[in-house]
């Protein structure tokens, strides 16, 4: 059953920011006053930002559209693309050695999500979108019965080697990248498909019985059926960029759905963090998981949420989420080497895995442009500059001879010549979604 009918929304349950700062556990917007826009791909702005990270908005930019278009597309188009049988061999060294040509139902749908949004949003290169209808029919030729999931992997020709996972995040990235498609081509087709993958995800999801283990946390027995914040997260990606496109009120409520567990019932008052896991029926988990913040989820989410205020004009919504996304990055700081932790395994005796990977900075850098372009607050603005600071000085590895960003190092990002990965998402999202932000406010300085 779903949990949605046993409890009552509680849509006036967010925590308001005067009482969160009454409290003493929030840090304020600097006075500054965020207005929302219902337009994320350049609509006016509030704030007037005349230059960043010590150089004008233009000349940032810049910076942006080289990273994307001749740092990241030409290696990706040369050595991960399969330009033969369609799809992403992501199992690709620093040279560009297909160590494998292997393939997941993970990077398929993220893959189609970044070639579908780049077509749609920053450059119409039929290249782009023809990039993405190969990995379309890739992935749909393997398509499943039934309430199973997407098999996990594949042969370069597209057999599957693998079974499906105990987990939906495969069909939602598939679902991600479908809709995204759609639009793209014109064929709603496929929007029906994305729609109709998230219904049976969501069927699965609230199924008691339901296993999944965040093995990315802490080593503890995680219970049947629980609900994890990494997988509202997708979820609300997901439906938020799909109700962009076409108004459906079974979406609405999955969002109010998914919006209502993050904010109310993830949230921890104790410690004023956001919790990775709950029971099934969103209750607080007692033992080792009650101390679990996976604070890049935390991070990640909260800027998600401040799109989806946008999206539905929610002034609340919006001022908490950046709230919230303020106070993790305070938290997951490293202040002794810079850049941010993603994983709080226990915050009373504050213990942390300190890798840094990229992906955890970049959703760092998408949250505090997005809240400086529509507040004007200086502190996403001191944000912005130090982490865009550390990351650029940290992970391109054009400083090693090499093309592209490092996707994940040691606490130091400590370089290591052989590495076994070439991501195709988080980095390319993380560059798109700046692109726009930064053209959306020189657009509006030019106002």
């Amino acid at each position: 059953m779903n949990w949605l009918k046993e409890k009552k929304i509680n849509r006036g349950k967010f925590l308001t920011l005067s009482a969160l700062s009454a409290s003493g556990l929030i840090v304020g917007l600097n006075g500054c006053c965020s207005k929302v826009d219902n337009n994320n791909k350049g609509g006016k702005t509030l704030a007037k930002v005349d230059e960043l990270a010590g150089k004008p908005l233009k000349e940032l930019l810049k910076e942006y559209r080289y990273y994307l278009f001749d740092d990241y597309l030409p290696f990706i188009d040369k050595h991960v693309i399969d330009h033969k049988y369609g799809g992403f061999m992501c199992n690709t060294d620093r040279n560009g050695n297909n160590i494998t040509q292997h393939k997941t139902a993970w990077y398929e749908g993220r893959g189609i999500w970044v070639f579908s949004f780049l077509y749609n949003n920053i450059k119409k290169d039929p290249k782009y979108l023809e990039t993405a209808k190969k990995s379309v029919d890739f992935i749909l030729r393997n398509e499943p019965k039934g309430d199973s999931f997407w098999p996990a992997s594949y042969s370069r020709e597209g057999k599957p080697i693998s079974d499906p996972p105990n987990n939906f995040y495969g069909d939602l990235f598939i679902a991600n990248g479908l809709s995204e498609y759609s639009h793209a081509s014109g064929e709603k087709k496929y929007w029906d498909k994305a729609k109709e993958i998230l219904i049976k995800c969501m069927k699965r999801y609230n199924d008691p019985n339901y296993g999944y283990e965040a093995t990315y946390g802490p080593k503890a027995e995680y219970p049947k059926g629980e609900r994890v914040l990494g997988h509202w997260m997708v979820i609300i990606r997901l439906v938020s960029q799909m109700l962009q496109y076409r108004a459906d009120t079974e979406l609405e409520k999955i969002a109010d759905e998914s919006i209502d567990a993050i904010m109310n019932y993830h949230f921890n008052p104790e410690f004023s963090l956001i919790n990775e896991v709950l029971y099934h029926d969103l209750t607080r988990i007692e033992g080792p998981l009650s101390q679990f913040v996976y604070t890049g989820h935390v991070i990640e989410t909260m800027w998600m949420l401040l799109y989806e205020a946008n999206r539905r004009k929610d002034q609340k919504l919006f001022d908490l989420a950046a709230e919230r996304f303020h106070r993790h990055v305070n938290v997951a700081h490293d202040d002794v080497y810079g850049g941010v932790f993603r994983c709080l395994d226990n915050v009373d005796e504050n213990i942390w895995k300190v890798d840094k990977v990229l992906w955890a900075q970049e959703e760092v850098l998408i949250g505090s442009l997005s809240i400086l372009r529509y507040t004007g607050a200086k502190w996403a603005k001191d944000m912005f500059e130090k982490q865009w600071k550390y990351v650029t000085d940290k992970y391109p590895l054009k400083q090693y001879g090499y093309p592209i960003w490092n996707l994940s190092a040691d606490r130091k990002v400590t370089f290591e010549k052989e590495y076994t990965r070439v991501g195709n998402f988080h980095h390319p999202r993380h560059l798109m979604l700046n692109i726009l932000n930064l053209e959306a406010m020189i657009k509006n300085n030019a106002n």
